[in-house]
């Protein structure tokens, strides 16, 4: 029994690591240009396309192909928030919704154009099973696991060590202030989408390669990374790594005890069991 519960937790943290990197991408945008960037999962879903096709085309390894997208999907990003929400920066908040919902359908069916209605597994060389004592790991869970703890890590580096990261920061407590600093205020937000589908990318390219990939599941990821946004508190990038962690390693405990038809069902009533006694999120601040 206390195997089994451990295994499942073990797999919890894959799946919720990859939550993490999703609402990582969403807290960024969403907690400093205040923008519910509702095709992050769709944007997502064609990194995972990407990588995919580079896998095939061009006979790349996994993480060689990760590390080629990743960099695609950050320019990619800085043309949208150009592009798309930029012209409705001082618009009301509504504009910026209703662009964020038009994008989705763009990308969906620009993945639905390009890569075709199929499902597919991105395919990997990383089948062993690692056994630690009674338990036992895929070898590409692990390597998961690790690069999304080295992907957090680069990301809490470079916002809070680096030039650009303290700009960012400071943009994000007071745009004023930042201003009459001399900071390019025009230029953060580009970063800002830069970070967030580069992460993106990294999360589509693990759920096409532990999971599957198709049009409209990109939907379903987007939904759990604002449901960890509100779990771990709105901004907070810990809230967003501790909120991914509680919300996957909750849908495995169910899925591997109860059924996997109520994974979904009891992962979203833990989170609602969290907002009755802590409505900010688990590092939400009180206002």
């Amino acid at each position: 029994m206390i195997t089994e519960l451990v295994q499942q937790i073990i797999n919890g943290l894959t799946v919720g690591g990859i939550y993490s990197l999703i609402a990582l991408g969403l807290t960024v945008v969403f907690g400093i240009l205040g923008i519910a960037h509702f095709a992050h999962g769709s944007f997502a879903m064609f990194g995972g396309y990407l990588i995919f096709f580079l896998l095939q085309r061009f006979g790349l390894s996994f993480f060689t192909a990760m590390v080629l997208a990743m960099p695609v999907g950050a320019v990619l990003g800085m043309l949208i928030e150009r592009l798309a929400y930029r012209p409705v920066r001082e618009a009301p908040p509504i504009n910026a919704f209703i662009i964020a919902l038009g994008l989705t359908m763009i990308i969906e069916g620009a993945n639905l154009l390009m890569f075709g209605a199929d499902q597919i597994v991105i395919p990997t060389s990383y089948h062993k099973v690692i056994n630690i004592g009674t338990l036992s790991i895929v070898e590409l869970r692990l390597y998961v696991i690790i690069t999304i703890v080295l992907l957090i890590l680069a990301m809490t580096v470079f916002i809070s060590r680096t030039n650009t990261g303290m700009a960012v920061r400071a943009v994000a407590q007071n745009r004023s202030a930042a201003i009459l600093m001399g900071i390019n205020v025009d230029r953060i937000p580009m970063v800002i989408f830069a970070i967030s589908s580069a992460l993106g990318i990294a999360a589509g390219a693990f759920v096409g390669a532990l999971f599957a990939i198709s049009p409209g599941v990109g939907e379903g990821l987007v939904i759990k990374g604002f449901a960890v946004l509100i779990l771990g508190g709105l901004g907070s990038i810990p809230g967003a790594i501790i909120g991914g962690v509680v919300l996957g390693v909750s849908e495995t405990l169910a899925a591997g005890f109860i059924s996997s038809s109520y994974k979904d069902v009891i992962a979203f009533l833990v989170m609602i069991c969290v907002m009755l006694v802590r409505p900010e999120g688990l590092l939400g601040r009180r206002q």
